[in-house]
């Protein structure tokens, strides 16, 4: 963690920026991956701290696998509309490997606050849309719900 800094409080100033960056120049910066493995790690129980020690050694082109948590292998798929008409979510970007244990999607609204996030297991995520050219928001809700909880 930085000194004085929680990474939630850093979540919150990235995309304030961006957002602001969104109504000066029309496009927000690409932040959503960014976003989506911290609150993806965070809905699987990791710290702040956790989560940074896991991200040791990881770049943003690392193959496969964007974090792990209990010893299982995740990675994640994050959408986010712009808001403007014309640009709500209709496709989901594929999973290019299967170096993976787990996929877990995330769907926020335009100020990036995490509407829903489904979880697929690898070889059901294979079985249902390796032959598929496109994978979309109804497709990936076939998956397990983990947010919001079922009530």
């Amino acid at each position: 963690m930085t000194d004085s800094v929680s990474q939630n409080q850093l979540r919150v100033r990235l995309v304030s920026i961006a957002l602001e960056w969104e109504r000066a120049f029309g496009v927000a910066p690409q932040i959503t991956s960014a976003i989506s493995e911290y609150d993806a790690a965070r809905l699987l129980g990791h710290t702040d701290e956790s989560f940074s020690k896991d991200c040791v050694g990881r770049t943003a082109v690392s193959k496969g696998t964007d974090f792990t948590c209990g010893g299982l292998r995740y990675q994640v798929k994050g959408n986010r509309p712009s808001g403007k008409p014309g640009s709500p979510v209709t496709k989901v970007g594929k999973a290019r490997n299967y170096d993976w244990d787990k996929l877990l999607w995330l769907l926020y609204d335009s100020n990036y606050v995490l509407q829903e996030a489904w979880e697929w297991d690898a070889a059901a995520y294979r079985e249902a849309f390796h032959d598929q050219a496109h994978v979309r928001p109804p497709d990936m809700r076939r998956g397990r719900r983990i947010f919001p909880p079922a009530s």
